[in-house]
């Protein structure tokens, strides 16, 4: 019987990779980690699924047992309101700060005079521990919850680096703006706390970061995580195989790197495929499988998101695919039955909107390189 580890898989996909499983991005790793030791405030944009969040926690695991340095780490994904937001980050500095329950509830008498929280924990607190406020008095003294990051990096004598992810969230909340003023108006005088902000939507982090009229306009450095290159992902695909005793040769690695237009998640759970139906090594009949496999996995999901779809936009999408750059052409007009100029302009915003398509140099692309390998495949019947 062979070992359990033999037969896990090398490759990491819908989850943050901090250290093993981690590929390149070092330009990126020292220009971010540079703005956070020098109090920084950073923006990171790129479409889903492109390792924003691995690389954050990348950096926080390089610097872990540095005594003087603390990330705290929010996900905003399940915040939906103004109340969440202060529970939610409440409960993220306590415990980023601090690692024992112990430590929290005393901390929490520390930091809150006014605004006083209720605190509930299980049996194993690390798992099981929450803050709640009475909506009244945190109204009264919101202060207190969004300078609590300096104080408690003051007292501590540390620099706090808060990273929030899913940031845009905030555009759902109850007069959004405002909020955002208000977060402003204390974060921008913080001396020893550091804000990095990213999020899957990348419209709506657009617009609250690169929008003269909005509160966060040049609140900090924004930078545009590019796609990993080619020349790190193949030797990574190479060395995963030949860590668990199989192969793949370079220009098969490279074969999936280019399938998956080196989005990283895709291009991870592809060589997991590959890798999980390999028994020595890699051939091209094997990844052919392993695509196919894979598209079927994503299919449910592929087939809610075109019938969500209008006819028209999904006749966009077979222009996009077909490699069509001139939309309003009379001829594509008439081709592809994408409606007036005037359709064509709004569902091409409607879709990048929801991080559809983006354009690049006048060109429209979709930005999910299997959802475009699927839809070409088993929407218009075409190979691949």
């Amino acid at each position: 019987m062979k070992d359990l580890k033999e037969e896990l898989s090398p490759f990491l996909f819908g989850k943050t990779v901090d250290n093993i499983g981690f590929i390149n991005r070092t330009t990126d790793v020292e220009l971010l980690w540079l703005n956070m030791r020098s109090g920084i405030n950073t923006i990171l944009m790129s479409p889903r699924r492109w390792g924003k969040s691995s690389l954050v926690k990348h950096i926080a695991h390089l610097k872990r047992n540095d005594k003087n340095i603390r990330f705290c780490f929010l996900d905003m994904f399940s915040v939906r309101d103004e109340a969440g937001f202060y529970e939610a980050l409440s409960k993220s500095l306590l415990v980023s700060t601090s690692s024992k329950w112990e430590d929290w509830v005393k901390n929490a008498k520390t930091f809150f005079k006014r605004a006083i929280p209720k605190l509930s924990m299980g049996i194993d607190p690390a798992h099981d521990f929450s803050i709640s406020f009475e909506w009244e008095e945190v109204e009264k003294h919101k202060d207190e919850i969004l300078n609590m990051p300096e104080r408690i990096a003051q007292k501590q004598k540390i620099q706090l680096i808060v990273c929030i992810d899913e940031f845009q969230n905030i555009h759902n909340f109850n007069d959004a703006e405002n909020f955002e003023k208000l977060l402003r108006s204390y974060w921008q005088h913080h001396k020893h706390v550091s804000y990095c902000l990213y999020g899957s939507k990348r419209t709506l982090m657009a617009d609250i970061f690169n929008k003269k009229n909005r509160a966060f306009y040049r609140f900090g450095d924004i930078i545009q995580l590019e796609k990993i290159d080619t020349n790190h992902w193949v030797p990574f695909i190479v060395e995963q195989f030949k860590k668990t005793g199989k192969k793949i040769t370079p220009a098969l690695a490279k074969d999936i790197v280019i399938l998956m237009k080196n989005h990283s998640y895709y291009v991870q759970q592809l060589s997991h495929y590959v890798w999980a139906y390999t028994t020595k090594e890699a051939h091209d009949y094997i990844i052919e499988k392993a695509l196919v496999r894979m598209l079927q996995v994503n299919q449910a999901f592929y087939q809610y998101e075109v019938e969500n779809l209008s006819n028209t936009q999904v006749n966009l999408i077979k222009a996009i695919v077909d490699g069509v750059e001139q939309f309003t052409a009379m001829k594509t007009l008439q081709e592809y039955h994408i409606g007036t100029p005037r359709n064509v302009t709004k569902n091409i915003k409607t879709l990048e909107k929801h991080d559809f398509v983006e354009k690049i140099d006048k060109k429209v692309i979709l930005l999910d390189p299997a959802f475009e390998l699927w839809f070409k495949r088993f929407y218009m019947g075409k190979r691949w």
